[in-house]
Parts: structure tokens; C-alpha cells; sequence
């Protein structure tokens, strides 16, 4: 699974217009793919993140870009960090992970969450609902991707889904690594124990300790051994040399960190890995040309052996 991703959140480059676009985001996920990193991931968002940039900056739909990244990398995973089940129909989402997983020959990694960005859902048409509603919609559509992804033909007729033998073929694997994204300690943590690969802690530096204890509970409680669940971190990462601390935005501060490449590097050990978390996903939203081999360098020691 995941221990060294690189997102990318951001598809506004100066000077880059849509003719030209996927020729910069390609080069990320090229650079990542040659310098140790071993996911390359995206959101699953239509709109721009309100902490990067106005709604209408460039947003390309996740899964579209993930295949053609596919074309145009070797080794790395591909995933969204994290798919919003309250987009797509749980049998479509079947669909279009298993076909990633052929059109990339078995590096489809599925990322996924309850959704959680209102102005999305209410623009685009998309019911949003309550915390609630979203969180027992993920657990019902689990009971239909789930299945689906492992060739088996489920048939349910749930509160918000209804299938009759859906299937998903062809099938690449019998297994596609299975990754949920959260902070709730109750739902998202429980769900992760239950049914999932890997967990990537929506959380702050010093929440980790507690987080990953509440975890390792949520683990024994189902009877599962807490070592086989692999945990992960997004880190927002802002490459400068002359940045210091006071770059870092207030609401930012306990998931960024900033500096040279080799600064950066020494923070994520102390933070994350030092912490217990097994991996971090580093979030770039500035982009510039040759950042993400100067953070591979740095990070891959991390992660070695």
C-alpha cells in the first residue's frame, strides 16, 4: 500500500491553459513514478479546494486523468485520496476501479470516503444530506463495491441502493488494495478495522498518538491483528528554502510543513513516522518543475527497507 504517495490537488499552473494542462500534470506523475515515490493520487473533487483556490480554478474528474496517467507511468499506484461515494452509484465505482486496474495492469488502488464538500453537491446536483445519511450510504455501498471488485455478484436491496448479480468484469485481480479516508473515531475508524487495507488519518501532528491507539482498539474489538492495518498522512508540503514556520497558515499548521526538500524530510520523521504512521502522502498544491524529484530524494530514506 501506500507509504510514499504524492497528490495532486491543484490543476491552475501559470500561463497553462486546457490545451496544455495534462502535459504538466503527466510530468508530476512521470517524476513521481522515477523518484521513489509509490502512489500517485488525486482528489475526487469537480470544484477547487477552498484552502487552494476559488471554486472555478481547473479541476479535471479524477478517475479520466488517473487512466491517462496510467499511459504514462510504470510503477506507481494509482488512486483518489479519496473517492466521494455520494458521486457515483456504488456499481459504477465498481466498474471504473476495476477497469483502472486493467488499463494500468494491476496498480488501481481504491480510495474512499463518505464525501464531504457541500458546495459540490449542491451545484452539481448531488444530494448531500446529513453526516448521517452520507456515512450509512458509504457502508451500504460497501456491501456492493466490495463484493463486485472480488468477481462476486451482489444483490441487495438497501435503504439508499438497489442490485440485482451486479458484476465486474473483466477483472485484472481478485484484490485491489483497499484504502478509507477519515478522522471519525467511531465510523471511519471501526469501517477501516472491518473492511479495509489501509487508513489515512485525517488528522493533526500531535492527534496521531491518540488516533492510532483509538485504532488499534477499533482492530482488536473485530478481532483483527492491528499490524495488518497500514495507516498514512496527508501532508501538505511547500518547497522554498527561504520559507520558514511563519509561512504556514494558522489553520494549516498541525498538516504542512515547509522548507528545502531535506527540511521537509526531517519534519514528515519527526511528525509522522516518528508518531507510528506508516506512510504520508505529500500534497504539493504549487507546483513548480523539478520539486517533486527533489522531494523524492529527500523522503525515500524514510520509507527504505
Amino acid at each position: 500500500m501506500t507509504r510514499l504517495g504524492y497528490q495532486i490537488p491543484n490543476f491552475t499552473y501559470p500561463g497553462v491553459g486546457p490545451a496544455d494542462l495534462f502535459e504538466s500534470i503527466a510530468a508530476q506523475a512521470a517524476a513521481a513514478d522515477r523518484s521513489g515515490f509509490d502512489t500517485v493520487l488525486l482528489m475526487d473533487h469537480f470544484y477547487q479546494l477552498p484552502h487552494i483556490g476559488p471554486p472555478d480554478n481547473y479541476m479535471l474528474e479524477c478517475y479520466t486523468t488517473l487512466g491517462a496517467i496510467a499511459r504514462e507511468t510504470n510503477t506507481v499506484r494509482l488512486a483518489a485520496l479519496v473517492t466521494g461515494n455520494t458521486y457515483r452509484n456504488p456499481t459504477l465505482l465498481a466498474k471504473t476501479v476495476t477497469a483502472l486496474d486493467i488499463v494500468s495492469q494491476g496498480r488501481a488502488q481504491l480510495g474512499i470516503g463518505a464525501g464531504w464538500f457541500e458546495l459540490e453537491h449542491k451545484s452539481l446536483g448531488f444530494e448531500f444530506g446529513t453526516f448521517t445519511d452520507r456515512f450509512e450510504k458509504l457502508e451500504e455501498a460497501l456491501q456492493i463495491i466490495l463484493p463486485m471488485i472480488k468477481g462476486e455478484r451482489p444483490t441487495i436491496s438497501g435503504e439508499w441502493y438497489h442490485t440485482k448479480e451486479a458484476m465486474a468484469e473483466p477483472r485484472f485481480r481478485d484484490h485491489i488494495p483497499l484504502m478509507i479516508g477519515g478522522r471519525g473515531e467511531k465510523k471511519t475508524f471501526r469501517l477501516a478495522a472491518r473492511h479495509f487495507d489501509h487508513l489515512n488519518v485525517l488528522a493533526g501532528f500531535d492527534e496521531l498518538p491518540a488516533k492510532l491507539a483509538v485504532l488499534k482498539h477499533r482492530c482488536e474489538e473485530v478481532g483483527r491483528d492491528p499490524a495488518t492495518m497500514e495507516t498514512s498522512m496527508l501532508v501538505t508540503a511547500l518547497v522554498d528554502e527561504n520559507a520558514s514556520a511563519d509561512a504556514v497558515p494558522a489553520d494549516m499548521s498541525q498538516r504542512m510543513v515547509v522548507g528545502s526538500a531535506d527540511s521537509i524530510a526531517d519534519q514528515i520523521k519527526a511528525k509522522v513516522f516518528d508518531a507510528g504512521i506508516d506512510g504520508v502522502v505529500i500534497n504539493v498544491a504549487y507546483y513548480s518543475p523539478g520539486v517533486v524529484a527533489k522531494l523524492g530524494e529527500a523522503l525515500k530514506p524514510l520509507v527504505a527497507g
